[in-house]
């Protein structure tokens, strides 16, 4: 599955012409014959017509469709009118807080609307084992394992995943830690494809 790095754009505040950017990324998804591809999730910038007007783009150029997001601004109609247009969908907002983790409860509601309709159903930056666990996403994705450059380290064991800090110290390379993060997290990907 791969991002489109939209994100990053309301996180920078970087000046980027998205339609330029959109015939790009679905030029690279063609070219790599990527199955699964996230639309560019600019909603909270450019709002949902514009949104709209990009996966377009994407869809003309790649020929297939991408796995559009839902964020709680664009109402529970919008939801339902994805869930009929879209196999694959993805929910946004959790990584940045928009989702607060009191409303987490709502997800069952978004997971059985989804699967009623045999549309899978992706949460964006979502971490949390527990709530992994708990909620039966078909897939789930995080950038956690990159927590080298914060000092921290990741470690599977036995179905869980901790982070470990050694207090008053520095790593000596956070690339090299964020490497071995990374083959911890895939460990805690297999034991998740199998049992969770």
């Amino acid at each position: 599955m791969l991002d489109s790095g939209a994100f990053t754009f309301m996180n920078t505040g970087k000046k980027v012409n998205f339609k330029e950017y959109a015939e790009q990324y679905a030029k690279y998804v063609k070219e790599n014959n990527i199955a699964n591809y996230i639309e560019l999730d600019l909603y909270n910038i450019i709002g949902i017509e514009e949104t709209e007007e990009l996966r377009k783009i994407l869809i003309n150029i790649t020929g297939r469709k991408p796995i559009p997001v839902f964020h709680r601004s664009c109402g529970k109609e919008y939801f339902h009118k994805l869930i009929n247009e879209f196999e694959y969908i993805a929910i946004g907002g959790i990584a940045a807080k928009n989702i607060k983790r009191s409303e987490y409860k709502y997800f069952d509601y978004f997971i059985n609307e989804a699967h009623k309709k045999n549309v899978k159903i992706h949460a964006l930056g979502l971490t949390s084992l527990k709530t992994i666990k708990r909620y039966k996403f078909d897939s789930v994705d995080s950038t956690t394992w990159i927590g080298g450059r914060f000092g921290d380290v990741y470690y599977y064991e036995n179905g869980n995943i901790k982070a470990y800090r050694k207090k008053n110290s520095r790593l000596k390379s956070s690339t090299e830690a964020n490497k071995f993060s990374l083959n911890q997290w895939i460990k805690f990907q297999k034991y998740a494809d199998r049992y969770l």
